[in-house]
């Protein structure tokens, strides 16, 4: 660990929401039980999503703040941001490994409380703060975390292949949204299953071997959206025979890193709404937010 020590903070008030996260070793699914039957500790202003990291071998860790979007329907929890959920992985796994400390706060755009607009003026999160010094922009917010935070080089893997069947997935699947024709769909799966096939010939948990990388953290939020949004607008759903990527999908919802980023169903499907121009009926904004995590009987963890 550099012997300098960084102070982060996202001095938060009015609309802005922090979440203390915890890297403990609570299981995943429990904890997601949890949310679900509302038994988190609410007070109105804070949402406990575990306890606060401790310090490390009576070393303080070095503390990092971010900034994400808020939910699109209560203004509170995590919202649906792809870039967001993605450094929020990164920094997550990271303060698993005890580097770091994590802050998270949701800023709900619509409106943002006075320090956040004084601050950053119109800039939507994510947000990443380190001594102070504000990150704004995804891709300098991703070299920051390479270059500047303990551990975060190991992260950042080169793997052309992995690169090359990864690229065109989610904007394939925002056409799929758009056009909603079988063209459109087996597009998109085609470039499922050169993901599944990749997964089976190496015969790993994750895409370049058995621990995560910044490629795993960039793909899942959007195989997450995939399957929530694409079976909501356009029925599209991942066949069952793609066992490598389920298996995949399987162990990402076993990580906290995961499910403690994931947004609501809910927030994924109002995310595509605004987009499309339409609004949440009234009974799904009172929905109980859901998270989906099954995987088909079929696969074998």
């Amino acid at each position: 660990m550099p012997s300098d020590r960084r102070s982060c903070a996202f001095r938060s008030n009015g609309n802005a929401r922090p979440l203390p996260i915890a890297a403990g070793k609570s299981p995943a699914m429990e904890e997601r039980r949890e949310r679900e039957s509302g038994e988190w500790e609410e007070d109105g202003t804070t949402e406990s999503l575990g306890t606060p990291l401790p310090c490390h071998a009576g070393r303080p860790f070095t503390p990092h703040s971010q900034a994400l979007k808020a939910s699109t329907i209560d203004g509170r929890r995590k919202g649906a941001c792809l870039f967001c959920q993605e450094y929020f992985m990164d920094l997550y796994l990271l303060a698993e490994l005890k580097t770091i400390s994590l802050k998270v706060t949701t800023v709900d755009m619509l409106k943002p409380p006075p320090d956040f607009r004084s601050n950053f003026e119109a800039t939507p999160p994510p947000i990443l703060i380190d001594n102070g010094l504000a990150v704004l922009e995804n891709d300098k917010i991703e070299r920051h975390i390479m270059k500047n935070i303990p551990g975060g080089h190991n992260l950042f893997v080169q793997d052309k292949d992995v690169a090359q069947r990864t690229e065109n997935v989610y904007s394939r699947f925002k056409l799929m949204l758009l056009k909603r024709d079988d063209t459109s769909k087996n597009t998109l799966l085609s470039l499922l299953r050169k993901i599944n096939d990749h997964l089976g010939e190496r015969g790993t948990r994750f895409l370049t071997g058995d621990t995560m990388c910044c490629f795993d953290c960039e793909l899942m939020p959007k195989l997450q959206h995939i399957r929530v949004a694409g079976k909501y607008f356009a029925d599209f759903e991942i066949p069952d025979e793609l066992e490598h990527l389920w298996r995949y999908m399987y162990h990402m919802y076993q990580l906290d890193a995961f499910t403690q980023s994931c947004p609501a169903d809910q927030d994924i499907i109002n995310h595509y709404k605004q987009q499309q121009g339409t609004r949440m009926k009234k009974h799904e904004e009172l929905e109980t937010p859901t998270f989906t995590t099954s995987i088909p009987a079929s696969v074998r963890p």
